[in-house]
């Protein structure tokens, strides 16, 4: 079953600081309002577009659409 890509890059939580894909995945993580059940690439892309942050950036969110298409299609 494929994972909503919110739930898949909860497992980049917890890893080290200095790799994006684990910063964006605490970012998103503290974020409440971030599209927890989506898997659509144009809502996702659009959110992170308008509520980016520091740490919750567009580069993030590609590299880690890459891995989730790779790994759910």
């Amino acid at each position: 079953m494929k994972k909503s890509f919110y739930h898949y890059v909860l497992t980049y939580r917890g890893g080290e600081w200095s790799d994006e894909k684990v910063r964006f995945a605490e970012s998103m993580f503290i974020d409440h309002s971030f599209p927890k059940q989506s898997d659509n690439f144009e809502e996702l892309s659009t959110y992170i577009e308008l509520q980016s942050d520091e740490y919750l950036t567009t580069e993030a969110f590609d590299a880690l659409w890459d891995l989730y298409e790779a790994k759910f299609n």
